[in-house]
């Protein structure tokens, strides 16, 4: 038990900026296992900005109760996951090599691809979460929990499947790598997916009291396929280009699943309504 809580918290200093005790250290092999908790700090991050959301829904139109959550869940991350998706806009928009798409991604300066993908995202975000208020904060609660929870599942995918992208040997070139989770267990992998799925489940309970079962299956389809598709055209990419993935790439695919989950929840809300 005191080595899961050590885990524990070594996930939730390296996935988000909230204090931990100071025995908690960056132990390479304590990161490694610490992936198994990445979808639960998806729970965390998504229930503080619910929580922000709905205190400040109180005082403020929903729109501005939405854009305090945002910022909120990027406070509690440090901006971890819009940093990856930026530097991956500008590495692969400007390097046509692996080893100038990876120095591009170290440079910690934000050049045009990233600023704009940056808007694009947040701002996507943001119209997509405005319009799914309108059914209900329980509903918002358990698409935001969902979402944030299931775009961590893919990231731990994809280093179970896939190899860490090397850096060049040549010392005048050389790359130094953020520290991140190179190596998971199948143990590690389901223990991931079960905090993934747990507040999908949940959303497909309140959702069975509202729609019919047939509605529910295409909900659960078009979720698998979606997740399905965005893992195969990412990881084929990065692959083709670099050679494996790199932290970047993972905050990168954690930022477009959680958007495009945003977009099938609307899209599927919608078109149920309609029938």
């Amino acid at each position: 038990m005191r080595e899961q809580i050590r885990i524990f918290f070594t996930a939730l200093m390296f996935y988000t900026r909230i204090p931990c005790p100071p025995w908690v250290d960056h132990d390479p092999s304590y990161i490694n296992k610490a992936t198994r908790f990445f979808p639960l700090m998806g729970w965390i991050v998504g229930g503080i900005g619910i929580a922000v959301f709905y205190g400040a829904s109180f005082l403020v139109p929903y729109s501005v109760a939405l854009f305090c959550s945002m910022v909120a869940t990027i406070l509690a991350t440090g901006a971890f996951h819009e940093d990856g998706f930026a530097d991956i806009c500008d590495a692969f928009g400007g390097g046509w090599t692996k080893e100038h798409i990876l120095r591009i991604m170290k440079d910690s300066r934000l050049g045009t691809f990233g600023t704009v993908g940056l808007i694009a995202i947040l701002g996507g975000k943001f119209l997509l979460l405005n319009e799914l208020v309108r059914y209900g904060f329980p509903v918002l609660m358990l698409m935001m929990l969902s979402a944030h929870a299931l775009s961590r599942l893919l990231p731990v995918v994809i280093i179970f499947h896939h190899v860490y992208a090397r850096e060049n040997d040549d010392e005048s070139t050389k790359i130094v790598a953020k520290p991140v989770a190179q190596t998971l267990s199948t143990g590690e992998l389901l223990t991931a997916s079960i905090f993934a799925l747990l507040p999908c489940v949940l959303l497909l309970t309140v959702m069975s009291r509202q729609y019919e079962t047939p509605a529910l299956g295409v909900f659960v389809g078009s979720s698998i396929v979606m997740v399905l598709w965005i893992y195969h055209k990412s990881t084929r990419y990065f692959v083709r280009w670099i050679g494996g993935y790199t932290g970047d790439c993972l905050g990168a695919v954690q930022q477009i699943t959680e958007v495009a989950l945003y977009l099938l929840f609307l899209a599927l809300y919608r078109v149920m309504d309609q029938l």
